[in-house]
């Protein structure tokens, strides 16, 4: 049965800018292994991030580094959960989608039970 789900759009270039103005917000928002990562992929996990929060809503006090987004060995995106939000999604099976193209940045996440 579906238990949640969260959909969310980014304009890469915005985020850029949000990224450039705002000193320390990449720590906040990704983990190390994230911060890797090109603009366009960091926009589109912080879609997913912020469509994670959203199928699971009305969850408060979430860390953003409770939800890293890893690709599995076949290049699908996944989730690799701590903490709080790993005690929410306990014996739930997230699907997560991902998507950036023409400037923008995209995610869906259904959470099932």
């Amino acid at each position: 049965m579906i238990d949640g789900i969260g959909i969310d759009v980014v304009d890469i270039e915005r985020f850029q800018e949000s990224l450039d103005r705002t000193p320390g917000l990449i720590d906040k928002l990704f983990t190390a292994n994230e911060k890797q990562l090109s603009t366009p992929s960091l926009a589109a996990r912080f879609a997913a991030k912020e469509a994670l929060y959203k199928a699971l809503s009305p969850a408060h006090g979430l860390s953003w580094h409770e939800a890293e987004v890893i690709n599995q060995p076949n290049g699908k995106p996944d989730f690799l959960f701590r903490g709080q939000i790993a005690d929410l999604v306990d014996g739930a099976q997230v699907h997560l989608s991902l998507s950036h193209d023409a400037g923008i940045a995209s995610a869906m996440v259904v959470i099932e039970r």
